[in-house]
């Protein structure tokens, strides 16, 4: 199952497609009682995926058998053990993808020329991903942090390993005399080259980065790039060679300690935004000015959810399963902030106040 959501697989995920694209999207569990139910909810949904393709007069017949193959691929693939809180499948002809998330979303079944995306990205951001560089005199490892996991990021360049020649260094770097192995040119440009492919991934998906390695190998790393200097610094050896575990469990406090200060400064822009009058809350209001582009900055508590259906001028409440119900107005809010540039914070439920789960800073 695909976790991590890059700028290219969402280009991806979005590029029109013979009709019908499906996307199949069930909420899941991470622990007992409740995941008992996700097997036969998951069933029942791709089942009724299969339903309305048979019922689409606009599906050929060699299509539908098609499609139906694709989403029996897909539902080989999915993994409840390691669930999260939703689950996405797409499926098109020749094509199919299962996507774990970390939010939770409505059950629902759409063919459309394109997959549904929003919930994908809802769930991305209210991830706050990070990057995690973990850096050794012979190994360079790059992980993708988001929510309460981390995972190794393989790339063309990552990860970066060398030998160490010096039939001397390893007992060096186990005892911790690592002076001698980065004073070596060879590490200088070792490093040098981590800085150069930390930098064109962090061009391509800007996040915040942590970097973890002993004293030397911090200190050379900031002599010889640029990139890391205004990352978090963890003095903590090993995890270039380590699990991901270890390494979030590394890095754990410093990603929470950020999220804190994070909250606060949310906190403070929309009490000042408040005072200039370019303050909005809730979904009404910020899905307006969302479709308008003037959402600067959107705040979302992270379980907040809310069912509308469109009322003409304004969205009303509706009740969950209605016919024209809009279940997920919320992740359409943050997807369509997201597209016009907007910067989007998750934040703990009832930090908001009277904001009532959702509120933003308007441009103007």
């Amino acid at each position: 199952m695909e976790h991590a959501l890059s700028p290219a697989t969402l280009s991806e995920l979005r590029r029109p497609r013979p009709y019908p694209a499906v996307s199949v999207l069930t909420p899941t569990h991470r622990r007992e009682p409740d995941n008992a139910q996700d097997p036969v909810r998951l069933r029942n949904v791709v089942a009724e995926a299969k339903k309305q393709i048979e019922s689409d007069p606009a599906v050929t017949r060699q299509r539908r058998a098609e499609l139906v193959q694709q989403l029996d691929l897909a539902l080989a693939e999915v993994d409840l053990a390691h669930a999260e809180d939703g689950l996405a499948i797409f499926a098109a002809p020749g094509e199919h993808q299962v996507w774990s998330l970390a939010r939770r979303v409505p059950e629902r079944v759409v063919l459309s020329d394109t997959f549904l995306t929003r919930n994908l990205v809802a769930a991305q951001s209210s991830e706050r991903p990070f990057w995690v560089l973990s850096v050794s005199a012979d190994r360079v490892t790059l992980w993708n942090g988001g929510g309460d996991r981390v995972t190794e990021e393989r790339t063309d360049d990552f990860p970066l390993t060398r030998s160490l020649e010096d039939p001397d260094a390893e007992r060096q770097e186990r005892v911790g005399d690592l002076a001698s192995t980065f004073r070596a040119e060879r590490t200088r440009n070792f490093l040098r080259e981590a800085d150069t492919a930390m930098s064109a991934v962090l061009r391509e998906q800007g996040r915040p980065l942590y970097v973890t390695g002993d004293t030397a190998a911090l200190s050379l790393l900031d002599e010889v790039g640029t990139v890391t200097k205004d990352a978090w610094h963890l003095q903590h050896g090993g995890l270039a060679h380590g699990t991901p575990e270890a390494v979030w469990q590394a890095v754990r406090p410093l990603v929470g300690a950020e999220e804190r200060r994070n909250a606060d400064a949310v906190a403070r822009e929309l009490e000042s935004a408040r005072g200039r009058k370019e303050f909005a809350a809730g979904v009404d209001e910020l899905w307006q000015n969302a479709s308008q582009g003037r959402v600067r900055l959107l705040a979302v508590e992270e379980n907040y959810r809310e069912t509308v259906r469109d009322g003409g001028e304004h969205l009303v409440p509706a009740d969950s399963g209605d016919l024209d119900a809009r279940e997920d107005i919320v992740d359409e809010i943050v997807e369509q902030c997201l597209e016009t540039g907007a910067e989007v914070r998750f934040v703990p439920d009832g930090s908001l106040g009277d904001a009532k789960g959702i509120a933003g800073v308007l441009r103007y």
